[in-house]
Order: C-alpha cells, then sequence, then structure tokens
C-alpha cells in the first residue's frame, strides 16, 4: 500500500489551477512522483464529492489513489 499523500506537504511543489468543495485541480511544477506508481506525473485532480464525470482524453495514463479525505488522480 502507498504513503498517504498530503497535498499540504506538497503545497510549494503543485500549483492551484481550480478549487472548489468537491474538487482540486493542481499542476506538477517540481517533478513530484505519484504515490501510487513512483513516476512524476503532471497534473493531479482530487475528488471530494461522491461523483464526478470526466470527459474524453487524449488517451494520457493516470494512477488514482483512494484516501479518507478524497481520491486522487495522477494524470501522467
Amino acid at each position: 500500500m502507498s504513503e498517504p499523500f498530503d497535498i499540504h506537504d506538497h503545497r510549494h511543489q503543485l500549483k492551484q489551477l481550480r478549487e472548489s468543495s468537491d474538487t482540486g485541480l493542481y499542476d506538477n511544477r517540481d517533478g513530484v512522483s505519484c504515490p501510487v506508481c513512483a513516476a512524476v506525473f503532471d497534473r493531479l485532480f482530487i475528488l471530494r464529492g461522491r461523483t464526478q464525470q470526466f470527459p474524453e482524453n487524449d488517451g494520457a495514463r493516470f494512477c488514482l489513489l483512494n484516501q479518507d479525505d478524497g481520491v486522487y488522480l495522477f494524470r501522467h
């Protein structure tokens, strides 16, 4: 099992792009590694709500991490 990912531990390495009560979107500006696969990710999407619909993507790989405070989506 991976270590918990605390967004506050990485706040100086990630640029907040969007934030709401249900979601958060961040750009990885400092080569932070994905806690699921250890590869550097491009963007981080945090889902705090029960559901979220995603538009069609460009085929980019992503990892999910489910924690007590939300589901984290790391886009590679």
